[in-house]
């Protein structure tokens, strides 16, 4: 189902109609991590004293804890992954159109967990936490988090829900990164990887992006170096950020269907720097919607995680990083995504096949560029569908045989 905003203008992703046939309410919980004295570690080498994950669940967790499936989200994701929160809520989880029951991600059959992620600002401990050692949110004395970092808290969610292997892991885009990374680092753990829209690291071209993006934050007078928490929020540059990223998710084609070059509110142009053309107040809605709900720190400290991401480091290549993966790939792309183009997931494809891993790719056809993730697709839902009941009834077979 798409929807329209204030201006009229299509915006699926961001308005996802809730489905009277999906999961229904859910409730987002926050877990206390047990650290102990040294508290979490971190690869910078500080480590945070205190950590809360926010994590929502759906469906039931079978006996013998083996169809549960981890949804890793993307940059400006959350927990919410599926379902509302009230019953007067318009818009459902980020990706309710493949959760749910008789979904892709079938919660008639399957466990089905999201986590903000570490850095994160929609309950999960991030810059705009308190720091228990002053008293006041961290701001820019946040310590710099990896994809690793989240990982590796996730994994100590897991283990606390009681789960000792996980039937899949499975994100897209920077929800890929942390992906392939959980079948790199717990080996063990991981039955299978649904990889969509993403890559082992990110481009030149993609950093340059963030970039664009963070100096857009931190040059807003606003952003006070961080410390603006109980004042005014760096919103211009936060709305900038946004714009400069969403233009990265949608391709030329689309921008053309959706936009062209017709104007907004108006029969002919204002000769003055208003908004004159429909692409423009798309953005700008994007813009000022996006600093609604999310924090420009949280913004700062993960667009620069992805950027260091790079699922070889400490490794001589690709093929090396994956030798001790034991998991089966399920590799997605998009003929419109140039912001994670198919020559990417070719690259990670490869070296799974020099791995000896069972993979299965596939390129999508789609108009919608790097969104076409989010976006309802027959493909895209029966690859993941197949994969998952493939991979249950292998890991089945796998217990009732011992191994």
């Amino acid at each position: 189902m798409t929807n329209r905003h204030a201006d009229g203008i299509l915006d699926v992703p961001e308005f996802t109609a809730p489905d009277a046939g999906g999961v229904g309410l859910v409730e987002t919980r926050l877990w206390h991590a047990d650290l102990g004295p040294e508290g979490f570690p971190l690869e910078c080498g500080r480590s945070l004293p205190e950590m809360t994950l926010a994590y929502e669940t759906y469906g039931e967790l079978s006996p013998e804890a083996d169809n549960a499936i981890l949804i890793l989200h993307a940059l400006s994701g959350d927990a919410h992954v599926a379902g509302i929160h009230s019953p007067d809520d318009k818009k459902a989880g980020w990706w309710d159109i493949m959760v749910g029951p008789g979904k892709a991600y079938d919660t008639n059959k399957y466990y089905v967990i999201c986590s903000n992620i570490l850095g994160g600002c929609k309950g999960s401990t991030g810059p705009s936490s308190i720091d228990p050692q002053t008293g006041r949110p961290y701001g820019p004395d946040f310590p710099m988090v990896t994809i690793g970092d989240m990982v590796r808290a996730q994994h100590l969610l897991i283990e606390h829900l009681g789960i000792q292997r996980l039937l899949a892991v499975s994100g897209g885009s920077m929800g890929g990164f942390q992906a392939l990374d959980w079948a790199v680092r717990y080996p063990d753990a991981v039955a299978s990887v649904h990889a969509i829209a993403t890559a082992a690291r990110l481009s030149a071209q993609a950093i340059a992006f963030d970039e664009v993006g963070r100096q857009a934050i931190m040059a807003d007078p606003d952003w006070a170096d961080g410390h603006y928490y109980g004042k005014s929020v760096p919103a211009a540059g936060l709305s900038i950020a946004r714009m400069i990223g969403h233009i990265t998710y949608l391709s030329d084609e689309q921008m053309r269907v959706k936009f062209g070059r017709r104007l907004q509110d108006r029969d002919r142009v204002s000769w003055d720097f208003e908004t004159n053309f429909q692409v423009e107040s798309y953005l700008r809605y994007q813009g000022s919607h996006f600093v609604e709900r999310f924090d420009a720190n949280s913004y700062l400290f993960i667009s620069k995680a992805m950027d260091y991401f790079d699922v070889a480091n400490g490794h001589l290549s690709l093929v090396e990083a994956f030798e001790r993966v034991r998991a089966a790939f399920l590799v997605i792309s998009f003929t419109s995504d140039w912001l994670f183009p198919t020559y990417q997931s070719k690259e990670i494809v490869r070296a799974l096949h020099a791995n000896g891993l069972p993979t299965t790719f596939l390129e999508i056809t789609s108009d919608y560029g790097h969104d076409s993730f989010l976006l309802p697709n027959v493909e895209q839902e029966s690859a993941v569908s197949g994969h998952l009941a493939h991979t249950l009834q292998r890991e089945r077979q796998r217990g009732e045989n011992g191994s």
